[in-house]
C-alpha cells in the first residue's frame, strides 16, 4: 500500500512567484554590473597594455551570459507540476547550473591557453597604471556583488543563484593575480611577462570554480542520494510515529535544492487498510514538517512478515533495523 496525494509536490512548499521574481531582480542587477565591469576592464586592459586584464574582462563577460541563463531559466523552472512533468520543472535549474559551470570551464581553458602560448613571444611594453586601477575596482565591486548574490541564494535556497554568486566570487579572486601581475610589471618593467603569468593563474581559478559548480549538479542529474544523516533523520522521525514498528528501504534523491524520499514502514499485520493508510500519512506529514529540504515522501506499508521476506529482522525479534 502506498501513501499518495493529489500533487506530488507539497503545496506548502511549492515555488512561489515571489521567489523567482527575487531571483530575476538579483540577477538583473548582477548583469548590469558585469556589463559595466567588462567594458571598464577591457578598455583599461587594451589602453593599459595588459593581457591579464583583457582576460579578466572576458571572464566578466561570461558572467553576463550566465546571468541571462538564470533569468531565462527562472521563467521555466518555477512552473508547477503538469501531466508531462509530474515532479515539476526544478531540474531545469540544475541544467542552468551545469551550463554556468561549462561556460566557466570554457572561459578558463581559453584564457589559460592564450596566456601560456604567449609566454614564448617577445615581451611587450609593461602595463599602464589604468590597468592597476581597473583591477582594484573589479575586486571591490565583484566581492560586494558576490556577498549580496550568495546571501540571496541562501535565503531562497536557489542553487542556480548560488552558482552565479560563485561566478562573481571567482571574478573577484581572478582579479587578485591580475593586480599582482600588473603591479609587478609596473614596478619592474623588464618583468612584463608577469602579466601573462597572471592571466594563466586566472584560468586556474576559473577552472576550479567550474568544477565546484558542475560536480554537485551532475550528482543530482544522476540521482545521487541525500547525505546519510538525512536518511537517519527520516528513519528516526518515522519510528517515532504511533503504530510504526520499523522503518527501512529509505531512498532519497534531489530535485534542485529539494529532496524526494520513499521508504517502507512496518505496522501490525492485523490493521485495516484505512488504519495503515492513516499511519503512513502521519509519517509523511512528520517527515515533511521535520526536514525542510524534503518536499514529498512516498511510503510503502509492510506487515512484519513482509519485512522478514525482504531480509529484515521482524520487529518483535529485535530493535529496528535501518539501512
Amino acid at each position: 500500500m502506498v501513501a499518495h496525494e493529489k500533487d506530488i509536490l507539497n503545496p506548502r512548499k511549492r515555488l512561489e512567484p515571489d521567489r523567482e521574481q527575487y531571483v530575476r531582480k538579483v540577477t538583473w542587477a548582477g548583469f548590469a554590473v558585469n556589463l559595466l565591469l567588462s567594458g571598464l576592464k577591457f578598455g583599461a586592459g587594451y589602453f593599459g597594455r595588459s593581457q591579464a586584464l583583457v582576460a579578466d574582462a572576458i571572464h566578466s563577460l561570461t558572467d553576463t551570459t550566465t546571468d541571462l541563463a538564470v533569468i531565462a531559466g527562472s521563467h521555466y523552472w518555477s512552473r508547477p507540476p503538469d501531466e508531462c512533468h509530474p515532479y515539476g520543472h526544478r531540474r531545469l535549474e540544475t541544467l542552468v547550473t551545469v551550463f554556468i559551470g561549462l561556460m566557466l570551464a570554457a572561459a578558463g581553458a581559453g584564457i589559460g591557453w592564450h596566456a601560456v602560448s604567449s609566454l614564448s613571444a617577445k615581451p611587450g611594453a609593461p602595463p599602464g597604471w589604468v590597468a592597476l586601477g581597473a583591477a582594484l575596482a573589479s575586486i571591490a565591486t565583484k566581492e560586494i556583488l558576490y556577498r549580496w548574490t550568495a546571501a540571496a541564494g541562501k535565503k531562497i535556497k536557489s542553487p542556480a543563484l548560488a552558482a552565479n554568486a560563485w561566478h562573481h566570487r571567482t571574478d573577484a579572486i581572478s582579479s587578485v593575480p591580475v593586480l599582482i601581475a600588473v603591479g609587478g610589471a609596473l614596478a619592474y618593467p623588464s618583468w612584463s611577462f608577469l602579466d601573462l603569468i597572471g592571466a594563466a593563474v586566472v584560468s586556474v581559478f576559473i577552472l576550479h570554480a567550474a568544477l565546484k559548480i558542475i560536480w554537485p549538479a551532475i550528482s543530482e542529474l544522476v540521482d545521487a542520494g541525500a547525505p546519510g544523516e538525512i536518511k537517519q533523520h527520516i528513519a528516526k522521525i518515522a519510528i517515532q510515529a504511533s503504530g510504526v514498528q520499523e522503518a527501512h528501504g529509505i531512498r532519497t534523491r534531489f530535485i534542485s535544492s529539494s529532496i524526494l524520499a520513499d521508504l517502507h514502514i512496518v505496522v501490525k499485520g492485523s490493521l485495516s487498510v484505512r488504519d495503515g493508510h492513516n499511519i503512513a500519512e502521519d509519517v509523511r506529514s512528520r517527515i515533511i514538517a521535520g526536514i525542510p529540504e524534503v518536499i514529498d515522501v512516498v511510503i510503502h506499508v509492510d506487515p512484519p512478515e513482509a519485512a522478514l521476506h525482504e531480509g529484515k529482522t521482524p520487529p518483535e525479534a529485535g530493535p529496528p533495523v535501518f539501512p
